[in-house]
């Protein structure tokens, strides 16, 4: 399925893990039938009608989930993105108590000088 066009700019599609997973199996086996690397993800993604560079990114994946290639794995790479939403809203509570400390310091002070 080829991208489609609205206004000359693609859209981007939203593939699911059946079709990501059934894209990296097509380009495995066709690895093996042919004994090469070399074409094989254009090959399979022009079949699906999918990008290469989404099913030759999806492949590296494969990849590296199954520990066959070095790099960060999906589930850590969820990992460290909800460790690294934690770490902002953590901050801006730590900046929201920090305003509240001083207002409220300052307003003691304004009451002790009465």
């Amino acid at each position: 399925m080829p991208k489609d066009t609205t206004a000359g700019k693609p859209t981007t599609r939203r593939y699911s893990p059946e079709e990501k997973a059934a894209a990296v199996r097509m380009v495995r086996t066709l690895r093996v039938e042919l004994g090469t690397e070399h074409g094989t993800v254009q090959r399979v993604a022009q079949q699906l009608g999918y990008g290469t560079e989404s099913v030759r990114s999806w492949v590296r994946q494969a990849d590296i989930d199954e520990g066959h290639q070095p790099g960060l794995s999906t589930a850590d790479a969820e990992k460290l993105k909800a460790l690294e939403q934690e770490n902002r809203e953590l901050k801006r509570a730590n900046e929201i108590l920090k305003r509240a400390a001083s207002f409220f310091g300052a307003e003691l002070d304004r009451q002790h000088k009465k």
